[in-house]
């Protein structure tokens, strides 16, 4: 174990454990309905996108929010981080060309405790 882990704040560690688990519920739920998941925590200089899916001739940018209620995850998505997460997804597709002529959308998957994981496709504009 490198001196990093060692002095990692408890709280960090599970804020990602909860990401993590959050993200891997969130790629089961897509597939179920038929998504081909393309990329998982994809980080650009603009930000970080969970997941990149694709249905059909869909290309889906997902944030995934994890809180103990669903209301507070989807409060938890910003103007501001939609637009880094918009800008990150230009560079992904910036680098994915093969992806050029596909319809974009931006998703929110809201993830609580006890609860299936609600998909809200569209749920805002890039523009």
């Amino acid at each position: 174990m490198d001196d990093e882990g060692l002095s990692a704040d408890p709280a960090r560690v599970a804020a990602f454990h909860t990401g993590v688990s959050a993200e891997s519920r969130a790629c089961a739920l897509l597939m179920l309905k038929g998504y081909q998941i393309l990329a998982r925590r994809y980080r650009s200089g603009y930000g970080e996108i969970d997941i990149v899916a694709r249905r059909r001739q869909v290309l889906v940018f997902v944030e995934v929010k994890a809180r103990a209620k669903f209301d507070d995850a989807a409060y938890a998505v910003t103007p501001r981080q939609q637009q880094r997460i918009a800008d990150a997804a230009r560079i992904w597709l910036a680098s994915h060309t093969d992806h050029d002529n596909m319809e974009c959308r931006f998703d929110v998957i809201l993830v609580a405790p006890k609860r299936f994981p609600r998909h809200l496709e569209a749920a805002f504009d890039a523009s």
